[in-house]
């Protein structure tokens, strides 16, 4: 195995005697260091002796996002402020970043995590890598950067945007990965069309995307445009960055969690217990190695599932499926539960439109109500007589879009059938739903 491999095809006796060394190595450092943490552990009458076992990590109180934007902006911090050599952010609701801060080790481990991952998806220290991940407080175009670096590639950092200059590098710099919001890299994808450049005509092989739920139909989608194989990457600020897990690019199925340095659990959202192995939950991540803004059961609002099943790349990581969504962007429509990430799959298998949609939340009345605003492929267009939108071809598509939704989502939808380019393209992570629901009552 690569260097960056080795610890991932550990027993998991091994792997879990080094998490339950570094846990307790964490709590402690927490208890000590940041007043929160302390003051929360004593609230529970638990001490750092009272964490044995992994069990042990049930006792540990929850971390929230608003417990971050509470104790804006260093209040979290374990380590004194000149030891921090790294602060990044996320934005928020209320306009400032929950924010988060790296030592020297932090990110030299973060990079070390990231090299491991692209090895993982396919990458080699001889290959250029084409980052088009977006740089700056967001943490996933410095993040992949820094891990590209490490593994000793060829480094464009290109970030998100200028979309035709992008083309023109891949052109000429001949990348073999390319990294990306797998919203924006379809953009790419898409324009490369137009310009009548074909997977043939360019170099990449692999594709790291993510910052996103994305579905397998959107994998297809792109692995067809590009002739790529396409993994998915995870990671959130709050817990590191990019590189918490990421999927190999010979099984893709699944994306291996770095357990050396991340305790997962996966609870229900509304009881709080953890759910069984295999089963739909919240992610509820725990830092094991990180000094200036060390993380406790921190709850992601990501609904995902694990298994601990050797992958058949050889890694022994526990691996967790592909987000299906946030518990903040599910939408409960009529009773029903349902993820964009649903509807996209099921969008992606229709013919004639393309992979670009929205969701607008609208009210009838009193009741909540999902417009489906979606766009036909050109071709569809172009065959239209005269271009007519009220065309009776374009009713069956749409009848075929609202069965697929009815049978597949148990969503009845309003079906807006657009003309090709009408829906905003992405230049970082695609914006899937408006909630117009506020301004029908205003209204």
């Amino acid at each position: 195995m690569n260097v960056y491999n080795q610890i991932e095809t550990a027993s998991r006796a091994e792997m879990e005697a080094l998490q339950l060394e570094r846990l307790q190595k964490t709590v402690n450092h927490v208890f000590t260091n940041v007043p929160f943490y302390r003051d929360q552990l004593i609230k529970s009458n638990i001490s750092p002796e009272s964490i044995q076992s992994l069990e042990d990590i049930k006792k540990l109180p929850f971390t929230k996002k608003n417990h971050l934007r509470e104790n804006y902006p260093f209040g979290l911090f374990a380590v004194d402020q000149s030891e921090v050599t790294r602060i990044h952010g996320s934005s928020g609701t209320s306009g400032k970043p929950t924010v988060v801060g790296y030592t020297k080790n932090d990110t030299e481990n973060w990079a070390e995590l990231v090299a491991r991952g692209i090895v993982a998806a396919g990458g080699k220290k001889e290959d250029i890598f084409h980052n088009a991940y977006g740089y700056g407080l967001f943490t996933g175009g410095l993040g992949l950067h820094y891990g590209a670096e490490k593994l000793g590639c060829a480094t464009v950092p290109i970030s998100g945007g200028n979309t035709e200059r992008q083309i023109t590098l891949i052109q000429d710099f001949k990348p073999k990965i390319i990294a990306g919001t797998p919203s924006y890299i379809l953009n790419i994808a898409e324009r490369m069309e137009e310009m009548g450049i074909t997977p043939d005509e360019i170099s990449v092989e692999y594709g790291i995307f993510g910052a996103e739920p994305w579905s397998e139909e959107m994998r297809k989608t792109l692995e067809n445009k590009l002739g790529i194989k396409a993994v998915d990457i995870y990671g959130l600020s709050e817990v590191m960055g990019p590189g918490v897990a990421i999927e190999c690019h010979e099984a893709q199925d699944g994306l291996h969690i770095a357990d050396d340095h991340f305790l997962i659990e996966v609870i229900n959202p509304d009881t709080l217990e953890p759910v069984p192995e295999g089963e739909d939950g919240e992610l509820v991540f725990t830092s094991l190695t990180k000094e200036a803004l060390p993380i406790i059961r921190y709850r992601t609002g990501d609904i995902s599932s694990i298994t601990r099943e050797t992958c058949k790349c050889g890694r022994t990581t526990t691996r967790m499926a592909r987000v299906k969504g946030r518990i903040d962007d599910m939408l409960i429509i009529r009773g029903v539960n349902i993820f964009p990430s649903e509807i996209e799959r099921y969008l992606l298998q229709i013919d004639d439109l393309v992979p670009h949609f929205q969701i607008h939340l609208t009210k009838k009345g009193t009741m909540d109500n999902v417009e489906l605003h979606v766009e036909m492929t050109p071709e569809f267009f172009s065959n239209l007589p005269g271009e007519d939108l009220t065309h009776e071809s374009v009713g069956q598509l749409k009848k075929k879009i609202q069965y697929a939704m009815k049978t597949h989502c148990l969503v009845s939808m309003d079906i807006f059938i657009q003309k090709p380019k009408s829906i905003p393209r992405s230049e970082g992570k695609a914006v899937r739903i408006l909630d117009k629901r506020d301004l029908a009552v205003a209204q």
